[in-house]
């Protein structure tokens, strides 16, 4: 095995209809065979990979606009954001920037691009950002231990 990480599906419930261990359970089902980005997983990888899950926060809506001030409310590494705009919403969990190497000005970007929105809609007047934090629970290596971190 590598020690290249690479993800392999990313799909989840910001706002969940069922109760969690339901929703980790459909979440990493539909992460693992459904995600449109990536080819399904085989069963013979699955002593391969390592799960990962994130338990979000309730989302708060933050006010934020084009000024050094504003942009540092979002604290990089501690934050995911969601964005709700007029071209659709894109969501980053807070682990994203720090892996890309994003400021925070880049963050806001590339969830922009993400929503399918331009790359500044998050300063538009109907646009709204969102925070969250995650509880991040991963297992060590394929088939062990897990831990959790918060994000």
């Amino acid at each position: 095995m590598s020690d290249e990480k690479k993800l392999r599906g990313c799909i989840g419930y910001v706002f969940p209809s069922n109760n969690i261990y339901n929703s980790v359970i459909a979440a990493a089902i539909n992460a693992a065979t459904d995600d449109p980005r990536f080819i399904a997983i085989s069963e013979k990888e699955l002593n391969e990979v390592i799960f990962e899950v994130s338990v979000l926060t309730k989302p708060s809506v933050i006010q934020i606009e084009n000024t050094e001030e504003s942009i540092n409310k979002i604290v990089i590494g501690r934050d995911g954001l969601l964005l709700k705009s007029r071209y659709g919403s894109g969501l980053f969990l807070p682990q994203v920037p720090v892996e890309q190497k994003w400021n925070t000005r880049e963050y806001l970007s590339n969830l922009c691009q993400k929503a399918g929105a331009p790359s500044d809609a998050w300063l538009l007047d109907d646009s709204k950002i969102y925070t969250f934090c995650s509880l991040i629970f991963r297992e060590k290596l394929p088939n062990s231990e897990i831990f959790a971190e918060k994000a």
